[in-house]
C-alpha cells in the first residue's frame, strides 16, 4: 500500500473544480476498505472528555464533510488542520484528531476529495488513485483555507495559534500550504513527497516550491521509505537551511513510509512515539498550545 502517490496521473483541469458537485457528503464509519484487516496494534482513542464528531465546513461551492475534535471544558484552544493521507479522512485520522484533542487541541479534518469521490470505500488502490489524480492543489489549499475560517468562528477556538499536519500525500500538502498561508504558526510533516512531475493540478513540486517558506517547519520521514529517497529529504535540507524558518528534518532509520500508521504493517513504534513527541513540543515551541 506504499508508493501509490507516484502513480497519481492528470485527468482534469484545475479550472474546473469550483463547478463540479460533491461525491462525498459525509464520512465514512472506521477504516478504508482497502487497509482492511487492521493491525492488532491499531491505537484507538476514546471521547471521555472529548466533543467529538462530523461536522460540516462552508467552502466556495458548497460543503465539505470533516471531523472535528476538542476537549469538553476550558478554551479557546489552539487549532490544529489536520490533513488526511491519501485514504481520506476514515478511523486512523480520526484517531489522530482525538489524541491532539487529548493534548488539549482543537483539531479538524476535513475531506479534501470530496468532489472527487470516497476512497475509504474502495478496496482498489488503482481506484482510489483515481480520485486522488482529480484532486488539484488550489482546491485543497481553498478547502484548508475555509477550515481555518470555519474553526475561526467556533467558540472555544483561537486560530492565531494555528497549526497543520499531515501524513503521506496530506505531509505533501502541509508543506504547500505552509508555504500558502504564512498564518500559520507551525508544521509538521510526516512523510510527505517532495518531488514529482509537476502538472496541470499540481504545479510545484514541494522541492521547488520550498525557496518560499516562511513557516517553521518539522519534516518526519524515514531512510527506508520506498516512496521518498533520503537524497530528496537532504535536498530539502538543504533548501530549508536558506528559508531562515528554523525548519528542521528528522530521518529515522530503517522506518519505511507510513511508520506512523499503526493500524498497518508499516508501523514502527519507536519512530512513530518519538516522532509525536517531538511534533506536540514543536507546536508549543512556536505558540500552537
Amino acid at each position: 500500500m506504499e508508493g501509490f502517490e507516484a502513480h497519481v496521473k492528470v485527468l482534469t483541469s484545475p479550472t474546473h473544480f469550483s463547478r463540479r458537485g460533491f461525491v462525498m457528503t459525509g464520512l465514512t464509519a472506521g477504516f478504508a476498505l482497502a487497509v482492511q484487516p487492521v493491525s492488532a496494534q491499531t491505537i484507538t482513542t476514546d471521547t471521555n472528555g472529548l466533543t467529538a464528531g462530523e461536522v460540516k465546513i462552508p467552502v466556495s461551492d458548497g460543503e465539505i464533510p470533516a471531523y472535528r475534535a476538542m476537549p469538553q471544558a476550558g478554551g479557546p484552544f489552539a487549532a490544529i488542520i489536520v490533513i488526511q493521507e491519501v485514504f481520506g479522512v476514515h478511523e486512523h485520522i480520526k484517531d489522530i484528531c482525538r489524541r491532539l484533542a487529548k493534548g488539549g487541541y482543537f483539531a479538524v479534518a476535513p475531506a479534501l476529495y470530496a468532489r472527487q469521490g470516497d476512497p475509504s470505500k474502495l478496496s482498489d488502490i488503482a481506484e482510489i488513485m483515481k480520485i486522488v489524480a482529480k484532486v488539484p492543489d488550489a482546491e485543497v489549499a481553498s478547502d484548508i483555507d475555509a477550515t481555518v475560517a470555519w474553526a475561526g468562528k467556533q467558540e472555544h477556538t483561537d486560530t492565531q495559534r494555528l497549526g497543520v499536519t499531515g501524513f503521506c500525500w496530506g505531509g505533501r500538502q502541509v508543506w504547500l500550504y505552509a508555504i500558502h498561508d504564512p498564518r500559520v504558526k507551525a508544521a509538521v510533516v510526516w512523510y510527505g513527497p517532495l518531488d514529482g512531475r509537476p502538472d496541470a493540478l499540481r504545479p510545484k513540486t514541494v522541492l521547488e516550491a520550498a525557496p518560499a517558506l516562511k513557516v517553521p517547519v518539522l519534516g518526519l520521514y524515514g531512510a527506508a521509505d520506498q516512496v521518498i529517497p533520503v537524497s530528496d529529504v537532504e535536498k530539502l535540507r538543504a533548501e530549508l537551511k536558506a528559508t531562515e524558518t528554523g525548519s528542521q528534518i528528522v530521518i529515522y532509520p530503517d522506518a519505511p513510509h507510513g511508520f506512523n500508521a499503526d493500524y498497518r504493517p508499516s508501523y514502527r513504534p519507536e519512530a512513530a512515539k518519538d516522532g509525536w513527541k517531538r511534533m506536540l513540543a514543536w507546536f508549543k515551541e512556536h505558540g500552537v498550545g
